[in-house]
Formats: structure tokens, sequence, C-alpha cells
């Protein structure tokens, strides 16, 4: 890891894609996400602290509990950071091309709309790294979905921010009602070797438990049917559908609602929204652990 942990969430982007798509999800979690940017500023905001030299401390220790390569915050780091990129990666080609020659409309003509079979393995390798680097930032073992779901109900922030984006832009939007019956049905039909070939899951499969292809597969699979109940229940809760959202996203992101496959590709690639709330993710938990330690 290059960058230090603090400067990191210093660098974190205060506007642009992924804050203006984050923002047109909170009507599904009213005040539930506000972009948190700034090392400082998260532990004043998690902590309430104002002691300039407690302040201090605190990110001194928070630094310290993320050097740690024992611990797991930086793996859970490199997830996030590695699917968001991972799975835009097709579009980065063709965007990279148009980039100063129009707006990011005309790039849309260079997208190609990823197939129903490689947005379903994106859905699912995305669910199943926020399951391990959840693992991961508490430190119990990879592979406890029930942990995990355990949690997922008491999911706040910006970590329920970030399973709203994945339910919105990589289940509702490019798959539509019944994502994740598409999605579950398409992964069990595959080949471990099919899989393999993913970019999404070559990105993150080291950290994914299960041994071999097969039994990465395996995981997989049982993560999301484990999770596939939350989903289907919060989408009904919500009353999300693909239109709502769409027309919702239309009033921060400029894109034409005739060219719905393609807005699935768009956001792949320019709305990095695991890394940026993983990051906040990231920060809040450690500085609750520094706290605790202090």
């Amino acid at each position: 890891m290059s960058k230090a942990i603090y400067e990191i969430v210093d660098n974190l982007p205060k506007g642009g894609i992924t804050v203006s798509a984050l923002k047109s999800l909170d009507f599904v979690v009213p005040g539930q996400w506000n972009n948190l940017v700034g090392f400082d500023n998260t532990i004043r905001a998690v902590t309430g602290e104002t002691d300039e030299a407690l302040i201090q401390q605190i990110g001194e220790r928070a630094v310290t509990l993320f050097n740690d390569k024992s611990q797991g915050y930086q793996r859970a780091l490199w997830l996030y950071d590695t699917v968001d990129s991972a799975s835009g990666l097709l579009g980065t080609a063709a965007l990279m091309n148009r980039i100063g020659q129009d707006t990011f409309l005309g790039f849309l003509k260079n997208l190609t709309p990823k197939p129903e079979r490689a947005q379903s393995i994106d859905l699912c390798v995305k669910l199943v790294t926020e399951l391990v680097a959840f693992c991961q930032i508490n430190g119990i073992p990879g592979d406890s979905i029930g942990d995990f779901l355990a949690a997922l109900k008491d999911y706040s922030g910006e970590s329920l921010m970030r399973m709203v984006a994945l339910v919105s832009f990589d289940g509702l939007i490019p798959l539509g009602a019944g994502f994740t019956d598409k999605a579950l049905s398409m992964i069990k039909g595959m080949s471990p070797s099919e899989l393999s070939h993913n970019q999404t899951f070559k990105g993150v499969q080291d950290l994914i438990p299960g041994g071999n292809d097969a039994g990465k597969q395996a995981f997989i699979t049982e993560s999301f049917e484990s999770t596939k109940g939350w989903m289907d229940e919060f989408v009904a809760s919500k009353g999300l559908t693909q239109q709502g959202l769409v027309n919702n996203l239309s009033k921060f992101v400029e894109f034409s609602s005739d060219k719905l496959d393609y807005l699935g590709a768009f956001l792949d690639v320019s709305v990095k929204y695991y890394r940026h709330t993983g990051i906040q993710t990231l920060a809040r938990r450690l500085i609750e652990r520094a706290v605790a330690e202090i």
C-alpha cells in the first residue's frame, strides 16, 4: 500500500459522477449517507470529539491499526478498490478513446452493454466481495456467511448505501426486475472455467474462499443464495423499480433514457461506489476501534 490511510480518506472526491450517482439513491434510504471526506473530519463525525490532541491520538492509533498487516484492513481496502476497477475494465478502454472528443454521452456509442451473463457474475462477485471485506474488517474468518447476514440487518450509513448501490446499479438497472433470480440461475448454470474468465472474478479471486474455481463458485453461489432474501425484501419494501431508479438517476447524472442497456455499462466504468463507500466504512471502523483501544 503506497498511500497512507489518512491520505486516501482525505483524497476522496467531494463531487463528480460517483458522488452524484450515490446521491441519486438518497430517496431509497433518506439521510443514511452523507459524503464524509477527510480523515480528521471523519474522526470528529464518528467520535463527536473536539479536543485536537485527542483527535491526533485517535488518528495515529487508527493509522497504526491499518498498517498492521496481520489485521484485515489493507485486504478489505484492496477488495473494495479492485472489485470496482476490475468490473469497469471492459468499458474503460472505450471511455479513454473518447475523452476530450465530446461529452461522455457521446462515448456511450462505444460502450458495449455487458451480456446478462457477465453482469450476473459481476453482481454475485461484488456481493461476495462485500461479505469477505466485512469479515476482514471485523477480524472473523472470511467464509462467515452467518455473521455477515446477521450484520446486514443492522447495516447503516455508508455500508447500507453500498448495498443499495449494489442492488440498484449492478442489479435492478442492468438486469431488471427479478435480478436476483436471474443472477442466481446464471451462476449456478455455468462451469467453473467460465467463471474463471470473468474480469471481475479474476480481479478478486485471490481472497474469495474456496480453494479452487469450483470451490469459489460454490461459495459465491451459497453467499448469494443466503443474501437473496435480504435483497428481494429490500427491493419490495422500498418499492424499487428499474424505471424509478433510472428516473432518479437522471436528475443527477445526464444520460439518454433510450439507452438503458448502455447505462449499466456506463455505471460500471464511471461509478466507483464500492471504493468510495468502502474507504468510508474502513475509516469509520478503524476510528471506532482506535477510540476503544485508547
